[in-house]
């Protein structure tokens, strides 16, 4: 029997029914350990009041940021025209992040920096306002957050959530998980567009920031409900258009 028989024939075996059966148990038993170790953060909430809040939490992130694209969609032809207009380099700015449970996702943003902002120092730390590497464009879209406005499409793909603890770059998690406890805990939800901690917090810049931001991202993923991400919302379009709550 041939090597190249021999391989189709092994796997039809682990394409049958018997091993895909058990890879979905695996699955399913590694969804329900989630489950069960973010519903144990939560505070006093029935095992099946918290699988509702999560149902309906995805619902409202689907339809919303399906609703919010169709709205902002001329909103984002002009952003991303003045982009082009302002500076050479691509309209978006995708880069990894880490999602819910560690996985990785490619984030959508407007670009608001030189397209070589980190070719000779690597990662950094967001730095000040007067950051000389971004741009004209890329400073009025970080002060009113429409260079975030792509991000609804990892929304729709369920990558993030409209609410949530903000995203991260792996190469940073690493370091802030030896560095702060309990930082992986935030990664028990879903990053999301916004967050209890976006709104009362700049960008971070240092393990400090992180620290301080921290206890809100902690805060949220113990109380994270429907009326909790309706009020951050609000309070988000209240910072968009006044900036107040921004320190």
């Amino acid at each position: 029997m041939s090597n190249e028989t021999a391989c189709v024939m092994s796997d039809r075996i682990l394409d049958n029914p018997v091993n895909s059966l058990m890879r979905i148990k695996e699955d399913l038993a590694f969804e329900l350990d989630r489950f069960i170790l973010l519903w144990r953060y939560q505070h006093r909430v029935t095992p099946f009041t918290f699988w509702w809040r999560l149902v309906l939490k995805s619902f409202v992130d689907v339809m919303g940021a399906a609703a919010l694209i169709v709205l902002t969609a001329p909103v984002m032809a002009v952003v991303a025209l003045a982009v082009t207009l302002d500076s050479p380099g691509p309209v978006l700015f995708i880069q990894e992040r880490v999602g819910r449970f560690g996985r990785s996702f490619r984030m959508y943003k407007f670009r608001t920096m030189r397209h070589d902002a980190e070719a000779l120092t690597g990662p950094v730390w967001a730095q000040s306002e007067d950051d000389p590497r971004v741009t004209r464009v890329g400073r009025w879209l970080r002060r009113t957050h429409l260079d975030e406005l792509p991000q609804l499409f990892n929304v729709l793909r369920g990558h993030m959530s409209l609410v949530g603890p903000r995203p991260e770059r792996p190469c940073f998690v690493s370091e802030l998980e030896a560095a702060v406890p309990q930082y992986d805990h935030r990664l028990y939800v879903r990053p999301g567009m916004t967050g209890l901690a976006q709104i009362h917090y700049r960008y971070d810049q240092s393990v400090e920031d992180v620290k301080r931001k921290l206890r809100f991202d902690l805060l949220y993923v113990k109380r994270m409900c429907l009326m909790l991400d309706v009020r951050i919302l609000a309070w988000t379009v209240l910072v968009v258009f006044t900036g107040r709550g921004i320190r």
